[in-house]
Order: C-alpha cells, then sequence, then structure tokens
C-alpha cells in the first residue's frame, strides 16, 4: 500500500534504496522503532492504530516535501555501517564506500601506509569508513562546508575516532599544506550543468555545493588533479568518484593513464590513479604546451 502511494506519487529514489518497495519498508520499520533488517520476520506484525496513522503521516511527509528518506530518519548506511545525516551534508552514498569493504584498494595500499585523506567528506562517512577498515592509518577529512564538518564531527564521535580522524575545513587541498598521503579518497561535486538543471527534487533538496561541478562536472576535478601530486607520497594513489561523467572526464584528460573499479554500478564510476601517472600527464601537457 505505501509503495503503492509513492510510485502514484512519483517521488525519486537513489539515497538509500532504488524503488519504492524499499523505500517503503525503510520507512515503516523506522517509524515503528524496528530494525532495518528485520522486514522478513515482522512482515505479519499488525500495526495498532497509532503505528499506523505514524506511518503514513511519514509516508506524506516523504511526498509532500520531497526530501530523500534519509533526511527524514536522520540516518543512512554504508556497507551496514549507521550514520546521522541532516540537510546541512549531502546524502552519503558514494560506490568507494564498496571498494574498502572488499579490499579493492588494499592491492594499491602496503605496510608503509599511514595517511589517507577522504575529500570533500560530507558526513564523514568514507573517512569513518577508512578508519574502521585500516586501523593502523591515521585519516584527515577536507571539506569546503563548515556546516557539513558538523555533521561529520557527530559520526567521528559517534564511531568513536575522534583520535584518528582529524577534520579541516577549506576548498580543494588548500587545508592540506605541507600534508602528504598515501591514499586519497574523493567524492567530489561531478553533476554537469546540464544534468544539474534536470535533478528530480530529491536532489535538489541536498546542498547544491557537494553536487555541481560546472559546465562538464569536471571544475573541481581539474584542480584536484592539478594538486594532487604534491599530496601523494611517492607511491601514492588516488581513488576519485565521477558518476555518469566518465565521457566528459576522458574529454578533460584524455592522456592520463587510470584503472577503472569494478563497482554495483559498473567500471565508469570510480578510477584510481597513481602520483606517478598524475606526474607523467602534467609533463605531457607542458612540454605539449610549450610546443605551442
Amino acid at each position: 500500500m505505501h509503495a503503492a502511494r509513492l510510485t502514484e506519487a512519483g517521488v525519486s529514489f537513489g539515497h538509500g534504496t532504488t524503488n519504492a518497495f524499499d523505500e517503503a519498508a525503510w520507512l515503516v520499520l523506522w517509524r515503528c522503532g524496528l530494525p532495518l533488517d528485520s522486514l522478513d520476520e515482522n512482515a505479519e506484525e499488525e500495526l495498532d492504530a497509532e503505528d499506523l496513522a505514524n506511518v503514513a503521516s511519514l509516508i506524506e511527509e516523504r511526498i509532500s516535501s520531497r526530501k530523500p528518506a534519509a533526511y527524514l530518519t536522520q540516518e543512512a548506511w554504508l556497507q551496514g555501517v549507521p550514520f546521522y545525516v541532516d540537510e546541512r551534508s549531502i546524502v552519503p552514498r558514494s560506490f568507494i564506500a564498496e571498494l574498502i569493504a572488499d579490499a579493492s584498494i588494499d592491492a594499491w595500499l602496503s605496510d608503509e601506509t599511514q595517511d589517507v585523506l577522504d575529500l570533500c567528506t560530507g558526513n564523514g562517512s568514507l573517512a569513518v569508513l577508512a578508519a574502521l577498515a585500516w586501523p593502523e592509518v591515521r585519516v584527515d577529512a577536507i571539506d569546503l562546508s563548515a556546516d557539513a564538518l558538523a555533521v561529520a564531527r557527530i559520526n567521528v564521535d559517534t564511531h568513536g575516532l575522534p583520535d584518528r580522524i582529524t577534520l579541516l575545513q577549506g576548498d580543494g587541498l588548500a587545508p592540506a599544506v605541507g600534508r602528504v598521503y598515501d591514499l586519497i579518497l574523493c567524492n567530489p561535486p561531478y553533476v554537469n550543468s546540464q544534468s544539474m538543471a534536470n535533478l528530480p527534487a530529491e536532489y535538489r533538496a541536498e546542498p547544491e555545493l557537494a553536487l555541481a561541478g560546472g559546465h562538464d562536472g569536471m571544475d573541481f576535478v581539474r584542480g584536484l588533479l592539478a594538486s594532487a601530486p604534491e599530496h601523494l607520497s611517492e607511491h601514492g594513489v588516488l581513488v576519485l568518484e565521477i558518476g555518469n561523467e566518465r565521457e566528459f572526464f576522458e574529454a578533460a584528460f584524455p592522456q592520463l593513464e587510470v584503472a577503472w573499479m569494478e563497482t554495483s554500478a559498473g567500471e565508469d564510476v570510480v578510477l584510481l590513479v597513481t602520483r606517478e601517472a598524475l606526474l607523467k600527464d602534467s609533463l605531457k601537457n607542458s612540454l605539449k604546451a610549450q610546443a605551442q
């Protein structure tokens, strides 16, 4: 019934669920104070009049506000780990979380890996997942938004990681002056301007700063790739999410050697690039400019 109501209302998904049934189940379980993974064992439970009214009210709020469900519950999950979230930060959904959880990145690390950066950290979820996955590393987490960092602080403290995760506020890598990392994780604003104009209301409810990447979605990425080498150790790597923008990425950086990573969304969403490849590409561009 509630799934049909969401479908009829034409809400959009993608902030933790991909369809009306899963979204309705999430909201019903949350409103009833039940674990989100307990649908099967509670499927036959009858709700009393108060619970029914509360659930109906929440479903209608989801429809009328067009806010992502995560903003209504103030909770989002990545790889089974819960995170606090509100309108001050983007709803966490990075595919980089998969690569941390399934150890896809580990092959690029070593016993000497000590310093990790989560750039554009938002609510701090990737920083927390990195600290949990690699207990021996130190993690910096940077965001331009002081509001987002306030949300990140809640998650860092909730997961008991204030001694291992340092939050820094500023634009791009500017706050990382003098800092060098063995691994940089980055899920930046990369949505191109045409796609931004066509985003459903649920995505427009999120901070535009965390989404808009300029005409081709590569505004932030250009600056990042130019400055990343000085902040990467000799064998350091950058793991970068670019969503649906692979065509624009390859047009902007046609000679850059990258490794595309396998995720549940395919091999076009997240890439890995080494410091060596970034320096080589920079040299190529420099020589090309001199020749002209």
